[in-house]
């Protein structure tokens, strides 16, 4: 069943209602591609995640107010292409090593070492379909 503002997973309930609403459609997209929901959530929680950090302020506002949510079989993906297609960052930091996506702010984790940060960064990588940089 398509997930809607309504009715999501349990894991989206936390979420910022933007960040909801843009892992609901990223989600429903991935379902929609044959990913089986366990796997789906956690990637779509992560990907919305980035792109709130990523995106101006008026474009979230914009996309909450009027984006739209198509949750039938068969549409054309909603996510960002962008956010798919972006390289995983490993980045040595003072406090540890950050893994972030390409050109954003922010990193996405921190972990005290760089074979905690690569292997993270492999595993979203993966899902992704993209590559691993370290810096």
């Amino acid at each position: 069943m398509p997930w809607d503002m309504k009715q999501y997973p349990s894991a989206f309930k936390q979420l910022e209602a933007p960040i909801k609403k843009k892992a609901i459609e990223i989600g429903n997209a991935m379902l929609d591609d044959g990913y089986k929901e366990h796997d789906a959530i956690p990637i779509a929680i992560s990907q919305a995640k980035s792109w709130y950090e990523d995106t101006p302020k008026k474009d979230i506002e914009q996309f909450y107010k009027h984006g739209q949510m198509k949750p039938s079989k068969n549409r054309e993906k909603q996510s960002s292409p962008t956010l798919n297609e972006r390289n995983q960052l490993v980045k040595e930091r003072t406090d540890g090593w950050a893994v972030q996506a390409e050109g954003a702010q922010k990193p996405s984790h921190v972990y005290k070492t760089k074979k905690e940060a690569v292997q993270r960064a492999k595993e979203i990588a993966k899902n992704k379909g993209t590559d691993v940089k370290v810096q």
